[in-house]
C-alpha cells in the first residue's frame, strides 16, 4: 500500500531579487511487520508478514489494520522517500 503526502514549503530568500519556493513529496510505504508475537514468554518470533496491507478502504474501520497478518500498521516498518523539487525565479522573468 502507497500512501502519498504532499508539504508545500516556502523559502523566503534574503535577497529581493529573486524569490525561491520548494515543494517537498514525501511517499509512505509500510514494509514488513515487527510485531514480536512472542515478547510475552521472553522470546523474539514474527510472523513473516511482508508487507502492510489495510484490510479496508480509506477512512473504514479497518484502513490501520493489516489483512495479511492482523497487526495495527505501527508494527510494520515505515519507508519514507523525500522527493524535493525548487522553482527560482526572478523579477525580470515574471515580468515585473
Amino acid at each position: 500500500m502507497r500512501k502519498r503526502q504532499v508539504i508545500l514549503k516556502r523559502d523566503k530568500s534574503f535577497s529581493r531579487n529573486t524569490t525561491t519556493s520548494s515543494l517537498t513529496l514525501r511517499t509512505v510505504r509500510y514494509g514488513e511487520c515487527q510485531k514480536n508475537h512472542a515478547a510475552g514468554i521472553g522470546g523474539y518470533a514474527v510472523d513473516g508478514c511482508r508487507e502492510f496491507m489495510a484490510s479496508g478502504e480509506e477512512g473504514a474501520d479497518g484502513e490501520l489494520m493489516c489483512a495479511a497478518c492482523g497487526c495495527h500498521r505501527n508494527f510494520h516498518r515505515r519507508e519514507v522517500e523525500n522527493e524535493a523539487v525548487s522553482e527560482s525565479s526572478s523579477p525580470s522573468s515574471n515580468g515585473k
